[in-house]
This record gives structure tokens, sequence and C-alpha cells, in this order.
């Protein structure tokens, strides 16, 4: 296929997948549960994040797992996350919540995030570099992909109102970037739009701006195709 056929094939994918009946088990079905209490005034912004800041941190491996133990998780906090995270009495064990990830680890999300919202009242005004080292609580690492906090970010802000719930209305969908894992940036090779072998942030930034040439102002849109073809091994060829 030449490259505009390439290009029409990565929109038609992206506008099938970009569809809830594909993300009925995943978990992005956790920050949609308070997001549609949110909307109802059954539950606030802060519950909203704070379900987008775990499930997005337990989304590593077999999604009916990271299902099973955000689920785990929500039902440690009795299903009120900002409650939970205000009264500052964790789960803080050494066993395993989701594969490596333990209660203590959990536990020190939660205590830093309420730390944060003892002085802000919402995780828009945090940039990747925040939530990676202050909510997170992992090291720097400039070349890190930090696909957790952009697939956050993807769901806080891209705001079609399908997959992704858009609560954040400060920060554009342009501004963000590919939440790239392995398999994503395995498509990626596969399907021509990025030569480079490294899985780091300057291969997510590359993808992310051809992307953006598809889908100008909302590059992310492009995951859905990704996603697709990662799990299907849908051949496209440019």
């Amino acid at each position: 296929m030449t490259d505009q056929s390439g290009g029409k094939c990565i929109k038609e994918l992206a506008e099938r997948y970009n569809n809830p009946v594909f993300f009925q088990n995943d978990p992005v079905l956790f920050p949609r549960h308070f997001f549609e209490l949110f909307l109802k005034g059954k539950a606030t912004l802060q519950d909203v994040e704070i379900a987008g800041i775990v499930a997005s941190y337990l989304a590593w491996g077999r999604r009916e797992l990271i299902i099973r133990d955000c689920r785990r998780a929500f039902d440690e906090m009795g299903w009120q996350p900002y409650d939970y995270v205000r009264k500052g009495l964790y789960k803080s064990e050494a066993q395993s919540l989701h594969r490596t990830i333990k209660w203590s680890d959990f536990a020190r999300i939660c205590s830093n995030l309420r730390e944060y919202y003892s002085r802000c009242t919402t995780l828009e005004k945090a940039d990747v570099t925040s939530i990676r080292e202050r909510i997170f609580g992992q090291k720097a690492d400039p070349r890190a992909t930090n696909k957790k906090i952009h697939l956050f970010l993807r769901w806080m802000v891209r705001n079609d109102g399908i997959v992704d719930l858009g609560i954040w209305r400060e920060t554009s969908p342009a501004d963000l970037i590919i939440p790239m894992d392995v398999h994503v940036h395995r498509s990626a090779l596969m399907l021509g739009i990025t030569k480079r072998k490294s899985n780091d942030i300057i291969t997510a930034v590359e993808i992310t701006k051809y992307l953006s040439k598809l889908f100008p102002g909302d590059p992310c849109k492009g995951d859905y195709a990704l996603f697709a073809h990662a799990v299907s091994n849908i051949k496209i060829n440019r």
C-alpha cells in the first residue's frame, strides 16, 4: 500500500476500535464508573482522578488480572477513593496487590495523593514528571515512556464522549503523547510509523507526531488503531 492508503487504514481502525464494546474488560472501567457518578453529582472530580491513577498504575499484564486486582483495590477503598485517601488509613502490607506491585506501594501512592490534595484541588495541575515522582514515587528517568501516566492523561483529557472521559478541560488533546508499551511499539514498527527500536519517550513522541497528521488536534485517537493491531495482529502495509 501507499503511505496514503496506510494512513486510511489506520484511520479506519481507530474509528472502529474507539468503541466501548472493546473496553468492557479494561481498566478504564474504573474511572468511568466514578465519572458517571460525578455526572450525577454522586462523586467528586478527585474520585475520578484517584480511580484513574490507581487503575492506570495497575494497568500492566493480562487484562482479566488487571480488572481483578483493580477491584481488590477499590474494595479496600470502600468504593470511595477520595474519602479513603483523605483518611490516611491505608492497607500497607508486603503481600502482592498486582504482580510485583505490593499493597505497600498502593499505600505509598495514596499517601502521596493525600499530600498533593492538601495543596491542590486537581491533578490537572501536575505534569508527567510530577505524577511520576510525587505520586507514583518513581525515580526520574528522562527517557521513560511513562505509559501508565500517558494512559491516565488520555482518559482524563480526550473528550469525544466515547471511551475516554474528557473530564479535564484546561488541557488540550493535541498535547497528549501516545501511551506506549512494548506492544504498541511493536505495532508502530510493523506499520512503518517508526523505525526506532528503542522503547523510549523519543519514539513515543515520533509516533505521536505521525498520528497528529492523521488525527489533527487529537493524535491519541490513533492509539485505538495501534491497540487493534496489537491485540488482533491486523496487517496494514505502508
